[in-house]
């Protein structure tokens, strides 16, 4: 693993693109420049960038030895491997009935001045689900059936979606649906049916119209006050660029995401999604910037940031040791309040947003709107946290048993939010 070091924030950048959000079709994009940091001087990166000549490692959120682990516990029906496997089996999704249901234009954002056709981000939402739950299932039973099928969903839309088209909610369809469908990529890469020009194309259609967009909105947040958007925003799109780096092989790509993490000026920055770390009484926990807002997002935050440190971790990055455990205080944080029911604390936290950031918005209390919202999430941090770095996680553990064993996208109802985070963190994530 990489050692941690002070750093002045210098990286890799793209060309300039305009703010233009209803199309991100942008072929040709690779980082060329010097990103600007935040505006306090001061500030450097903790975790250091590589060169970009730098080889980024494959398997995306899982590695050879996940896949021996639960391969091993499945055949001795070990729980809880064995009840999470029976769990995506299960899944409709999970199937190679499974058929995949294309458009040339991903709308999220629709019915809009900038897009006058209604949303269709279902499409997307249901079919990289249903991708990267067959790569699981072949990765783990050895059945190329599984493989075949993911790799003509993926196939399917490569060929036939051209954009990402939308008001500023198309940011959001690049950063979930563009993680989503990169890790199902990363899966099935070394899938020995998945023709060579068909992978090339694939990879391709992330970049030119996946990671176009998530570098067009975390460079210029559409115009917008930089503070604009909450930090799902930012996080979903980050997570969506490490996810397209890794799969095309592009460590530059890979130092932008993980420098803004640390000193960019959205929200997504890791410092300010999780805006205040308690101490005293409190030490141990931490609020995030959507705290104020609603549960559901701030649930939602957890989710984005764990597959972040899950991605980063696997390449030698360590966002889950960040500022001293910063990420597990926020996980704590959110599950006492959520899964525990028990109150917590919290700091007035306001928010700068609207035109040239001249608005603001105060979040005086804790939103108990949402709370209780469950998400397939807390298996990935937890086992991480207790099993691998030794500490304590109480309220993350009762989020684990609250959703034992976690499922994935349709088994959390059918609209957007069952399908934002990939899921089956039980199966994949327990550790002995």
């Amino acid at each position: 693993m990489k050692r941690n070091k002070i750093l002045v924030p210098v990286m890799i950048l793209a060309i300039a693109i305009g703010a233009a959000v209803t199309a991100c079709s942008k072929p040709g994009l690779r980082h060329l420049g010097t990103w600007t940091p935040v505006a306090d001087s001061s500030a450097r990166l903790v975790i250091d960038t590589l060169a970009p000549t730098v080889a980024l490692k494959h398997g995306g959120l899982h590695t050879s030895g996940d896949f021996a682990r639960v391969k091993a516990k499945i055949a001795a029906k070990a729980e809880p491997w064995y009840s999470g496997w029976n769990r995506l089996i299960a899944n409709s999704h999970a199937q190679v009935s499974y058929v995949a249901n294309p458009t040339v234009k991903l709308i999220r954002g629709g019915g809009s001045r900038e897009e006058p056709e209604a949303d269709n981000y279902s499409r997307a939402m249901n079919d990289a689900a249903a991708a990267y739950q067959l790569a699981l299932r072949w990765k783990i039973s050895g059945d190329d059936t599984y493989a075949a099928t993911a790799i003509a969903i993926l196939n399917a839309w490569a060929v036939t979606c051209k954009s990402i088209n939308g008001d500023s909610n198309s940011a959001l369809a690049a950063g979930f649906y563009g993680y989503q469908f990169a890790l199902a990529g990363e899966l099935l890469r070394d899938y020995n049916g998945w023709a060579a020009a068909d992978f090339t194309a694939y990879k391709k259609w992330m970049t030119d119209v996946f990671y176009s967009l998530n570098y067009n909105f975390l460079s210029t947040h559409f115009g917008s006050c930089v503070t604009n958007a909450y930090a799902n925003w930012d996080l979903a799109n980050l997570a969506s660029v490490l996810s397209i780096a890794i799969l095309t092989d592009n460590r530059s790509m890979y130092n932008y995401a993980v420098s803004y993490l640390q000193t960019g000026r959205g929200n997504g920055n890791w410092y300010l999604a999780i805006n205040n770390v308690f101490e005293g009484a409190d030490a141990g926990l931490a609020q995030l910037q959507e705290s104020g807002r609603d549960q559901g997002h701030a649930t939602l935050c957890i989710s984005l940031m764990g597959v972040i440190a899950q991605l980063t971790w696997n390449q030698g990055d360590d966002f889950f040791g960040l500022d001293d455990n910063r990420f597990l205080k926020a996980c704590e944080y959110t599950a006492k309040y959520n899964v525990a029911s028990l109150n917590v604390p919290y700091r007035s936290y306001t928010r700068i947003y609207g035109a040239n950031c001249g608005s603001t918005e105060v979040h005086s209390v804790i939103s108990d709107n949402g709370r209780g919202t469950v998400r397939p999430m807390w298996s990935l941090p937890y086992f991480h946290y207790v099993k691998i770095k030794k500490l304590t996680a109480k309220y993350s553990e009762m989020g684990v048993q609250s959703t034992l064993p976690e499922g994935g996208g349709g088994d959390y109802g059918p609209n957007s939010g069952g399908f934002d985070q990939l899921g089956f963190g039980t199966l994949m994530f327990t550790l002995d």
